[in-house]
């Protein structure tokens, strides 16, 4: 296959159909190293999944270490730069920063039975980015703790998926690339990643005969609340993520069952529930509820490579809930794999 890079060498031509965040930072980064690249998506940029609030980029527990963990973490500590790319490449802001994140302790036993993954995030992560438990948390937007302690972390990272999607599109069109939305005419050419979310993993499904993933139904609301600076807040399974705009987004649900994807009465729960960790949140407006279903496949880990049994044909998909935060790193990937015929991708991500 040929590379997209390197003297005398043929330009590499790739098709994207997904305009997801996996589908366009992987379009991003190709486009990037020098191939010519088209983006096609059905509906819009961010139509799915990668249209909602949260953008939570927060790091798998640091213990009981696995191939999966390990790649997050890279994943993670190259966003900072992949992120500045895509902004010096757009003019748009993503909303990316990596502020921290703050959980409250229960009481002095759960604080014991912390030190164990404290200890393995000193090994794992960064140093400045390490856990520990606190009795002064930093920021304006800190949840109640019983216990007057917090445990807090300096990897976790935000961005805002609308603004992210709109400065990748703005990024690869900068590059030459070409971005359809909602209209194909033509033949597909080229390499071809699909790169099409939860309607992607039924595909799979039906083409090679066994299970392979799903969408489950997530929601979340839009407060108008500003506290740009203050760390992520993660508390009684909620996100509660304060972005740069002046809005703090509250989410999400995970329903395996639905009828619909419209937003409907959860989300009123997901509000006073944020409302009751945070009372900082208690008077803030809703001024916007998302609900889309996230792609989620059976092992729960993403799953990349090549299509079985379509020569040519490429699969990135499975996002769920950690779609933001991997998608440098599978960008990376599968740009290595497409583009130079390099496969580096972990075993338990493979079909």
């Amino acid at each position: 296959m040929a590379a997209a890079r390197g003297k005398g060498r043929a330009l590499t031509s790739v098709t994207i159909i997904g305009g997801g965040i996996f589908g366009l930072a992987c379009a991003w980064e190709m486009a990037r190293r020098g191939a010519r690249v088209r983006v096609i998506e059905a509906v819009r940029i961010g139509a799915g999944s990668s249209g909602g609030h949260v953008g939570a980029l927060a790091p798998h527990a640091p213990d009981s270490w696995n191939g999966k963990k390990a790649f997050q973490l890279e994943s993670l500590l190259m966003a900072p730069a992949f992120w500045a790319g895509v902004t010096a490449a757009s003019g748009l802001p993503t909303g990316y920063a990596r502020t921290g994140r703050l959980q409250p302790v229960a009481d002095a036993a759960a604080a014991d039975r912390l030190q164990d993954r404290i200890a393995a995030s000193a090994i794992r992560w960064p140093d400045d980015c390490a856990m520990r438990v606190t009795q002064a948390p930093p920021g304006d937007l800190v949840p109640d703790s019983p216990s007057g302690l917090w445990l807090s972390d300096g990897l976790t990272a935000r961005l805002s998926p609308r603004a992210a999607g709109a400065a990748l599109a703005a990024a690869i069109r900068s590059r030459g690339g070409e971005i359809a939305e909602g209209r194909f005419a033509g033949t597909l050419s080229g390499p071809i990643l699909w790169a099409t979310g939860t309607p992607g993993l039924e595909d799979l499904t039906r083409d090679l005969g066994r299970p392979i993933g799903k969408g489950v139904k997530g929601q979340s609301a839009l407060l108008r609340h500003a506290a740009p600076q203050a760390p992520q807040v993660f508390a009684d399974g909620l996100h509660i993520v304060p972005h740069d705009d002046g809005t703090v987004a509250v989410g999400s649900t995970s329903e395996n069952d639905y009828n619909h994807l419209d937003p409907d009465d959860q989300i009123d729960a997901l509000i006073a529930k944020a409302r009751t960790i945070c009372p900082q949140l208690r008077d803030a407006p809703v001024i916007d509820r998302w609900a889309g279903a996230r792609p989620r496949t059976r092992t729960r880990a993403p799953i990349l490579g090549p299509w079985p049994g379509r020569p040519g044909h490429f699969v990135a998909n499975g996002g769920f809930k950690i779609g933001f935060g991997m998608a440098p790193g599978i960008a990376q990937a599968m740009a290595n794999l497409i583009l130079d015929g390099q496969d580096a991708i972990p075993d338990r991500f493979r079909l």
